[in-house]
Parts: structure tokens; C-alpha cells; sequence
């Protein structure tokens, strides 16, 4: 799986940096990693992709500024072709959208600005779901799951395309009234790759991809919670002859906790303590994600009060700390009290010390509804 760098680090630029500066240093990555100048060199294609996907980002206003909010996180579901999730990044995408960045001549097709020849396709993307409790947002986790995806048969060969003669493109001459004219088009036969399929084994379609189910290890950083999109690089459905596989895409779905509740980092939990308890005092035990622990429960807690275990929700997902447990203290009035009880709070009724008396210190409900969005 990808492991997300920051955009501004991909290009080598400041976060205050200007669009001609962002375009600068985008060309000048793309340029030192461009696939006609590193040949066979998987690293330095992965670098051309990685830096198209950060420009593709920081040259769009919006973007940019979802990005500068919420990080990789706030880029998933985006539109274009690498959509800041970890869409991946398509050569033949990167290509048509940017070509303008070299003023018009040569970006993707050579450096003299001759055609770029037969192209690798890249396989589709697969797209799965997979739930997570609680424990494994906080925590992080390993998960296999089982895909079904398409694969490369054994014992397929190709040839070169007749109708192209391995260009991937089909070149037209027509005569016009100022002469000729050329033009090429995406080869129809071989849809642009140069090559056909030769030998096809038994099972496999007519590009020599056949189905399979694969185990695959998805590893889930800690902080991923509902909607999030992970990418797992080159297991989705294998491209035809040695084309680019495409990538797994994971999207998280969330477990409700019986008794905890998530808002954004935070974690929130009803704690409801008897009368007698809220008097005198106690001490409660209370769940959180990683065990049980005790908190105490002053003499006179008032009904409402909010208790704040600092560090104990969710870590985000960008580094930024972690949330906090805030325990609701709630005041359980019984219903239904025996002659005796019930004869006890008559005589209390009237006493001055079950008058309600709050203090200047008391803050009422929508003051603590405030403090708590604060």
C-alpha cells in the first residue's frame, strides 16, 4: 500500500507558494522522471505520477484549499484523475491533461515532440468495503480480505498488431483542397497497445486475462473511520501484455459501539449515576476503546456535567494529536419508590438543602453545548 507524502514535499515548494511557482517546479519534476528520459525505471515513474497527482491538486484553487484544510483526508471522493484518495495516476491521463504545461509540444510523446508509439494500458480499478470497529479506527489494523480480480494467464503470448504494425496508432492520408493531409488515430485493432493477442490458454478472455480470487493484506492506519478511501497499488485487474495493473481501492465503513459515540476525533459517553451516588459521591467504571478505566464521581455532581478524559479518542489521520473522551453525567431518577422512600423525600421536599441553588459557577445547557464545539 502507498504510504501518502505531503504535496508541497512532492514538488519541493512552500505552502505559501504562488501558481507559477507550483507549475515551475511541477515542470521540473516532470521533466527529470518523465518515462522517455528513465526508461524500465519503476521508481522514477512512480516520482513523474506522484508529482503529477500533488499538481493536479495544488494548481486547482478549490483543491488546493480542501487540501490545506483536511490533508489527504478531505481529497477523498475529489474529482480528476488522482483525486488526492489515491485514485492512481493513469500515464496516458497525465498526458492528456498536462500536456499544456510544456507550452503545447513534446510532454508524453519524447522530448522531440515525435509520437509517443504504443501505449501500456493500465488496468481498472476494483473497489471494495470493508468495516471497521471502533478499537481498529483507534488502533489501526491488518485485515485480509478476499477479491476476486483479473489476472495475466499463464502461457499467454502476443504479436505484433498487423493493422498498426505496433505503433498502437493507424495513420490516414486525405486529400484536401490544400493537399494532403495526415492523420492518426488510436489503433482500433489493438485500442492503441501495439500488440494482439497470440496464444490465449484455456479460460482466459481474449486478451489473455483470466479470473482469479486472491488473499490480500490491507494494512489500516490509525484514525481511518467512515468514507475514508485507501489504495492498495497494483491489485486491482491486471492490464493485457504487461500493461499496468490497477489499484485497489478500500473504503472504510464504520461499526457502531454499543456505548460509545465518534464526532470527528472526539468520543462521547452517557455515564447515569443514582441519586444517592450523586449526593455522596462515587467511583465509576467506564468503557473506552483500549479497556476500562475508573473516574470519580464528586459529592454534589450536578446533572449534566461534562467529564473530559484528554487523549483517549481518535488520533487523526493527518498527525495532528488525538481526541478526547467527554463522559455525560446524567442523574437517574427513579420511578417507582416503596411507602418509606417515598416518605423520606416528603420530609426533604421543604429542607434547604434540596432547594436548587445554583452557583454563579453552574453553566447552563447550551453554555456547555458552546464549550463543547469550542
Amino acid at each position: 500500500m502507498s504510504t501518502k507524502r505531503d504535496y508541497y514535499e512532492i514538488l519541493g515548494v512552500e505552502k505559501s507558494a504562488a501558481p507559477e511557482q507550483i507549475k515551475k517546479a511541477y515542470r521540473k519534476k516532470a521533466i527529470k522522471y518523465h518515462p522517455d528520459k528513465n526508461p524500465g525505471d519503476k521508481e522514477a515513474e512512480e516520482k513523474f505520477k506522484d508529482a503529477a497527482e500533488a499538481y493536479e491538486v495544488l494548481s486547482d484553487d478549490n483543491k488546493r484549499a480542501r487540501y490545506d484544510q483536511y490533508g489527504h483526508a478531505g481529497m477523498s471522493g475529489a474529482g480528476g484523475f488522482g483525486g488526492g484518495a489515491g485514485g492512481g495516476m493513469n500515464m496516458e491521463d497525465i498526458f492528456s491533461h498536462f500536456g499544456d504545461i510544456f507550452g503545447g509540444g513534446g510532454f508524453g510523446g519524447g522530448f522531440g515532440g515525435q509520437s509517443r508509439g504504443p501505449r501500456r494500458l493500465k488496468g481498472s480499478d476494483l473497489r471494495i468495503r470493508v468495516r471497521l470497529n471502533l478499537e481498529e479506527m483507534v488502533n489501526g489494523c491488518e485485515k485480509k480480505v478476499k477479491v476476486k480480480r483479473f489476472k495475466q494467464a499463464d502461457g499467454v503470448t502476443s504479436k505484433t498488431c498487423p493493422s498498426c504494425n505496433g505503433s498502437g496508432q493507424q495513420v490516414r492520408v486525405t486529400n484536401t483542397f490544400l493537399g494532403q493531409m495526415q492523420t492518426a488515430t488510436t489503433c482500433s485493432t489493438c485500442q492503441g497497445i501495439g500488440r494482439v493477442a497470440d496464444k490465449i490458454p484455456a479460460g482466459a478472455n481474449n486478451q489473455g486475462l483470466i479470473k482469479t480470487e486472491e488473499t490480500i493484506e490491507i494494512k489500516i492506519p490509525a484514525g481511518a473511520r467512515e468514507g475514508i478511501q485507501l489504495q492498495v497499488r497494483g491489485k486491482g485487474n491486471d492490464a493485457p501484455f504487461d500493461g499496468i495493473p490497477g489499484d485497489l481501492l478500500v473504503v472504510i465503513e464504520e461499526e457502531e459501539h454499543e456505548s460509545l459515540k465518534r464526532d470527528g476525533n472526539n468520543l462521547h459517553y452517557d455515564l447515569y449515576v443514582s441519586v444517592p451516588d450523586a449526593i455522596l459521591g462515587s467511583s465509576k467504571e467506564i468503557p473506552t476503546v483500549n479497556g476500562k478505566v475508573k473516574i470519580k464521581v464528586d459529592k454534589g455532581t450536578q446533572s449534566g456535567k461534562v467529564l473530559r478524559l484528554k487523549g483517549q479518542g481518535l488520533p487523526d489521520l493527518n498527525g495532528y494529536g488525538k481526541g478526547d473522551l467527554f463522559v455525560h453525567v446524567n442523574i437517574w431518577t427513579p420511578t417507582h419508590l416503596s411507602k418509606e422512600q417515598e416518605s423520606f423525600f416528603e420530609k426533604m421536599r421543604d429542607d434547604e438543602h434540596f432547594s436548587p441553588e445554583p452557583s454563579k459557577n453552574e453553566k447552563s445547557f447550551f453554555e456547555r453545548v458552546k464549550d463543547m464545539f469550542q
